[in-house]
């Protein structure tokens, strides 16, 4: 071998090594920007999107053994609700999901160990998600199925995944006005698929917005279903650490037994140690020859996961005694996992908000109950009525001072307000006008939902199986929304006679035909006059009145203007000198 053969040999070998280092250095960038990158809660994504995700996709994951990806397009979706009732179509409904709510999944993490190539992890989990996303999908073709919009970053999922597997106890906040609403039956599942000793615990946070009746049928609920729960507010904690007094918790503290007592900061923190070292030690027993056993006995971790807004990084902050991680009122604030010693034997976990996928809720529900933002909707009437569906009207004019259009006569008595008949109520008895003139209903329908969220206007669901003593709550419920004037009329004998009915009927007719411009013309200058005055046309310039002298009233003619007569005098001959 010559000279230069060689040298064009140790020059390859250098160059190779060289190439090498340099890709290490590219990858070592990549997947720090990946751990620097903001993450953001992606929870819609249009049909355009979707499509061209799966292109993506299946351009570098796809190989011959996977099936061909069904797009999420249907051209024949209103091929059947037309010849079905709307009843008969929501039963159809129930019975669907009923048969598919094992499909209802969290995404899996694959199989992996800590020697395996961050290439390869990340391949498989990719590979896994896009899986789940087409199980989810083919969901979503169904006409009678419908889905909430759930989480679909797959960086957020990964962040639960860590917490799930470090946690020795995993803690599911929930709201206490609906906590069926936010439990995921499905992640308790997978905590037990990950290690069989792993306990999960509903933390029932908000609870001192719900009356002592109310708690104690939800206590009951659970403990017949066997759950493990805890009632909780994170509010009257934070309030207790800060020194600062909240009105109406001592009276309900005192009135609880020990089923539904409302846990304090102390209390709270022992009982989760409590519960994470029974499971640490029942672990432990089973698994004497784990090398990792010591080590883990050191401390217990308590995960903590749930939807986005109900409360979880509030509940830490009042654990720790002060503020460690950002609270607001918009959902999605917490973006990774974090860690928190509270000490040398306990350590937290906080996790992002997550929105689990479910059926029967809308977009609308979830803008209500604060999983999505509400600065962020467009069609604000659809989430307003949900409000004015849930809290009763005797409440909502109590809480506001104002009095809101009752039904008429010929609809049903028992009907929830409209949205539209609540926003103008509102925003007449506030002033609040859009650059047109109108009510700025935008504005008011912000201010309505984020005083339904902080529990301003109470409201709360009963457990299944209790719906039908609901009539029974005077305080606050969706049941209690009538008041003793707008119950229906029966045929009792404490039933209003026909006379009454008749002459009820009267006036609302003649009300109808003073706003429809029927009525009389002296009816009709007053309804003119009252409309002048509105408090939404007061900003406007006064305009330049015309000069209509020459019109004339006309009462007992047929209501149209005329002319005004010049009368002459009357001729009675010649003047006198």
């Amino acid at each position: 071998m010559g000279k230069n053969e060689k040298t064009a040999l140790g020059r390859a070998l250098v160059k190779q090594h060289n190439q090498m280092v340099q890709q290490i250095k590219e990858k070592g960038k990549y997947y720090r920007k990946q751990e620097n990158k903001v993450l953001e809660s992606v929870t819609e994504v249009t049909d355009i999107d979707a499509i061209i995700e799966k292109a993506e996709e299946a351009e570098r994951l796809f190989t011959h053994d996977n099936p061909t990806p069904k797009f999420l397009i249907n051209l024949d979706t209103n091929a059947n609700e037309n010849e079905m009732t709307p009843e008969e179509f929501r039963e159809q409904q129930l019975k669907e999901e009923e048969l598919h709510a094992g499909s209802l999944q969290v995404p899996r993490r694959p199989p992996w160990y800590p020697g395996m190539e961050v290439d390869q992890l990340d391949f498989n989990e990719k590979q896994a998600f896009l899986v789940w996303r087409r199980k989810l999908a083919s969901l979503e073709e169904n006409e009678k199925l419908v889905l909430t919009p759930f989480e679909k970053n797959l960086d957020i999922w990964r962040q639960l995944w860590r917490v799930l597997e470090r946690s020795d106890l995993l803690v599911m906040v929930v709201d206490a006005r609906d906590p069926l609403f936010y439990r995921c039956p499905d992640l308790e599942a997978y905590a037990r698929e990950i290690d069989e000793h792993k306990e999960t615990m509903l933390l029932v946070n908000k609870a001192d917005l719900l009356p002592l009746s109310v708690r104690e049928k939800w206590a009951q609920y659970f403990q017949d279903n066997g759950i493990l729960y805890l009632f909780w507010s994170a509010k009257a904690a934070t309030a207790a650490v800060e020194g600062k007094p909240l009105i109406g918790f001592e009276e309900q503290e005192t009135a609880s037994n020990n089923d539904t007592k409302i846990y304090g900061r102390e209390e709270l923190l022992a009982r989760l140690q409590a519960e994470a070292e029974a499971i640490a030690a029942t672990r432990k027993k089973k698994n004497t020859s784990s090398k990792g056993s010591d080590a883990a006995a050191k401390h217990v971790v308590v995960g903590f996961v749930g939807y986005p807004n109900v409360g979880k990084s509030s509940t830490i902050n009042a654990l720790v005694g002060e503020k460690r991680t950002g609270v607001t009122s918009t959902p999605g604030k917490t973006k990774h996992f974090q860690t928190l010693i509270i000490s040398e034997e306990l350590m937290l976990c906080d996790c992002p908000g997550l929105v689990f996928p479910s059926f029967t809720s809308s977009r609308y529900e979830m803008i209500a109950s604060g999983v999505l933002p509400i600065d962020r909707m467009t069609q604000h009437r659809e989430a307003v009525q949900v409000v004015a569906n849930r809290v009763p009207r005797h409440l909502i004019e109590n809480v506001y001072n104002i009095t809101l259009p009752k039904p008429k006569v010929y609809e049903a008595q028992t009907r929830p307000p409209l949205a539209s008949e609540l926003l103008r109520a509102y925003c007449a008895s506030r002033g609040y006008v859009g650059s047109s003139g109108l009510p700025d209903e935008t504005k008011a329908s912000r201010i309505i939902l984020k005083d339904y969220l902080d529990g301003k206007l109470p409201h709360f669901e009963l457990p299944p199986g209790f719906e039908a003593e609901a009539d029974k709550e005077t305080d606050v419920g969706p049941s209690s929304s009538l008041t003793d004037g707008d119950s229906d009329i029966s045929d009792d004998e404490d039933s209003p006679s026909v006379e009454g009915d008749l002459e009820h009927a009267l006036k609302d007719l003649d009300s109808y035909e003073k706003e429809n411009g029927l009525a009389a013309k002296k009816a009709g200058k007053q309804v003119r006059k009252k409309t002048a005055t509105a408090s939404y046309k007061q900003h406007r310039k006064p305009m330049r009145k015309k000069d209509r002298s020459w019109r004339v009233g006309n009462v007992e003619g047929d209501g149209m203007p005329v002319i005004r007569v010049i009368q002459k005098p009357a001729n009675l001959g010649p003047i006198k000198a």
